[in-house]
């Protein structure tokens, strides 16, 4: 389910919690920094399970906080790696999982700090640092809204 969904207004800019967001077709959030932007694919969203964030802190002595990976929806209870080629829903909104939103030297450098060097926030994200995906539909998600997986033919 959505746990918590963030935009940024611009790149690097303050990350902010909103209730819902509305989105488009092929272009993304609407008011998001990577709203219509198309440099590469999966570029309109990006998730990242609560469980992952919760296990950086635990393992590594850490208090980052959700907003902190930069991502625009932090889920809990589904597991984003196995979405990556599939379609799904989010409410009446359908998307599809591009590849998995690995951890860049810009992530390692934001959430470094006297006790984790940057190579070691990058490679502690492996594999575990979200899912990119294209927006498929106009509409609207909200926290506590579930995912239901599109079987497709």
């Amino acid at each position: 389910m959505i746990h918590t969904i963030y935009i940024a207004e611009h790149n690097l800019g303050k990350q902010l919690n909103v209730d819902k967001v509305d989105l488009i077709m092929g272009k993304g959030i609407v008011g998001d920094r990577n709203f219509d932007r198309a440099q590469w694919p999966g570029q309109n969203i990006t998730f990242i399970e609560m469980e992952e964030i919760e296990a950086f802190n635990n393992n590594y002595q850490q208090r980052i906080q959700l907003a902190d990976t930069r991502r625009n929806v932090i889920t809990q209870g589904i597991r984003l790696n196995d979405l990556v080629g599939k379609e799904f829903l989010i409410g009446g909104v359908r998307f599809k999982g591009i590849e998995l939103c690995e951890p860049c030297s810009t992530l390692g450098k934001l959430l470094s700090n006297d006790t984790i060097a940057k190579k070691d926030v990058v490679k502690a994200f492996v594999h575990k640092s979200g899912l990119r995906a294209d927006v498929l539909s106009d509409g609207e998600i909200h926290a506590g809204m579930t995912f239901e997986v599109v079987e497709t033919v």
